[in-house]
């Protein structure tokens, strides 16, 4: 593979910007807590980064640690509804010693844990350059656990936790097994930035991962400049690599925990992470809610604490007794059934071929009769159709649950490329769409989506499978106008229960499925290749077909 060169540039406003100063260390008792403010925690390179430290009062005791890793200040105390609308966390849940996305000392402290806000390398007034999900940050990581771990008020014991960024930092640093790292709690973390973030199926997205940089840019130093490293790599390369998970190095014992609704940020990742870690304890939790009100809620902070206190105190033997794998399986709209599973996915799962007959507009069990072809606007606009439907409707209770795929063949009457968008939605017995969440803060979301640029088609046959093909992204393969062109397209998983007379339907269209205004914070597909007309071709020599994961139900 070719090396690489970081791109840097300025950070996008100085600290008092968003109301920090320049660090001075302070220690105050407020709330039954110990807290020391800006304390300053040497790396290996000499560079100073500053936390926050919030422990107990009582210093008679080591206790553990738990440690919120984040770019976005240590300070950030978020009012998530006003900033997210939608997001519903219960204010009641988290008091405003909790930093964006991080654990909440006010919850740790009094149950005998320290807790570490950490400004990263680079950003706020922690000194450095600051890279991104790259492995020098994740030294940087491993340098504060060996910190965390060898202060005299410390047990030696170190957790990591904390929801997105938070969550994406503890594979990286789990990679090089900090000594003092004993567990950690990834609660719903992308493992493949260029998969998984910053494009899909190799379509840009042209909004959220410009976005996130915005929001870690606080500084006094040059930060990496993403979006000008985006542009300079547009294929899956030694870059991308760098930021990509080496989860099969992880052995630390993990409690990891995704969503559903998460489609087209973090779900894969943690999926993928729990599939691939090859720690031997190791723990798989999957909902279909809003991700920080879930974070948040007493019940799941239990959860974590029975975790933590066996690991890293030794009291509680309570998660030795869960299931491996615990997943919701959705209904409709909050309304799901808890499952347990021996594993992710399903042993049990059978694959099935649904074929797809645009003639009809239908999905069914047996190939379609006679070839034929759907027509739409690529971009929504202009008169007729804007995307293609097939149906199906289930005739006994079904569970479909895990990995989707779909195979079509397609073709451009007039554009060189094709960007496609597929989604999977839930309809109830009157043929009406059923709305689930969607990303953390939609009400109307579908049950699965999944991408792909034609060009980016050629698969990896290494990590491809029936269920899940994985696209290379290492070349573009030319697409002629007109041509048909096959195209494998993974569907992100689900679970999902279908009673009798209820259906599923699969849409294929050139834009996002789900449009929401501006600045609505999702992932936006908008830099398209699309032109003109797209054609959908089934039948005969284009055995075009869904793939779903039937569990009996």
């Amino acid at each position: 593979m070719a090396e690489f060169t970081y791109r840097f540039r300025a950070p996008i406003a100085p600290p008092e910007a968003g109301g920090i100063g320049m660090p001075a260390y302070r220690q105050t008792v407020a709330d039954g807590m110990r807290i020391e403010r800006d304390v300053a925690v040497p790396l290996r390179d000499g560079t100073r980064i500053y936390i926050d430290l919030f422990r107990p009062v009582d210093e008679s005791n080591p206790v553990p640690v738990l440690i919120g890793w984040s770019p976005y200040g240590k300070h950030a105390r978020i009012q998530y509804d006003v900033f997210f609308p939608g997001s519903e966390v219960n204010p009641d849940h988290v008091s405003s010693y909790a930093a964006f996305e991080g654990p909440d000392p006010l919850y740790w402290v009094p149950r005998g844990y320290a807790v570490i806000n950490a400004d990263i390398r680079g950003v706020w007034n922690s000194e450095g350059k600051a890279t991104f999900f790259s492995p020098e940050e994740a030294q940087d990581f491993y340098d504060l656990i060996e910190w965390a771990g060898t202060q005299p008020w410390s047990n030696g014991k170190v957790g990591l936790t904390g929801v997105s960024y938070l969550a994406v930092m503890q594979w990286r640093v789990a990679e090089l097994h900090p000594p003092h790292l004993a567990a950690i709690n990834p609660w719903e973390g992308w493992t493949d930035t260029y998969r998984e973030v910053a494009t899909h199926g190799g379509i840009p997205d042209s909004w959220f991962w410009p976005f996130l940089q915005t929001q870690m840019t606080f500084g006094r130093f040059e930060v990496e400049d993403l979006v000008a490293e985006t542009q300079a790599h547009p294929f899956f390369d030694a870059f991308w690599e760098s930021k990509a998970a080496a989860l099969e190095r992880v052995t630390v014992p993990a409690y990891v925990v995704a969503s559903f609704s998460d489609q087209g940020l973090h779900l894969r990742g943690t999926l993928e992470g729990f599939k691939r870690i090859a720690s031997p304890q190791k723990w798989l939790e999957v909902h279909r809610r809003k991700k920080w009100a879930y974070y948040y809620q007493p019940e799941s902070k239990e959860r974590l604490k029975w975790f933590f206190d066996h690991f890293l105190k030794g009291e509680s033997d309570a998660v030795l007794s869960w299931p491996r794998v615990r997943y919701e399986l959705a209904h409709r709209f909050y309304v799901g059934t808890w499952r347990e599973a021996r594993d992710w996915p399903l042993p049990e799962t059978r694959y099935i071929k649904f074929y797809l007959d645009t003639a009809r507009g239908t999905l069914d069990t047996a190939p379609a009769p006679t070839t034929s072809h759907a027509v739409y606007h690529s971009l929504g606009g202009g008169p007729g159709p804007h995307r293609a439907t097939f149906d199906w409707v289930f005739t006994e209770p079904t569970d479909v649950v895990g990995h989707m795929a779909v195979r079509l063949y397609m073709a451009a009457e007039e554009g060189e490329d094709l960007d496609v968008f597929v989604a999977i939605w839930k309809l109830d017995r009157e043929g009406q769409v059923v709305p689930f969440p969607y990303y953390a803060q939609f009400n109307d979301g579908p049950v699965a989506l999944g991408w792909i640029r034609a060009s980016h088609r050629e698969l990896d046959p290494e990590r491809s499978t029936e269920f899940q093909p994985v696209l290379a992204h290492r070349r573009a393969l030319p697409v002629r106008p007109g041509e048909i062109v096959p195209l494998d397209i993974e569907i992100w998983p689900s679970a999902t229960h279908f009673d009798a007379g209820e259906g599923l339907r699969l849409v294929v269209q050139g834009t996002d499925v789900n449009k929401y205004p501006k600045p609505a914070v999702y992932c936006r597909h908008e830099e398209s290749v699309n032109r003109g007309l797209h054609r959908v071709y089934t039948g005969g020599p284009y055995p075009a077909y869904l793939l779903l994961p039937i569990v009996s139900a």
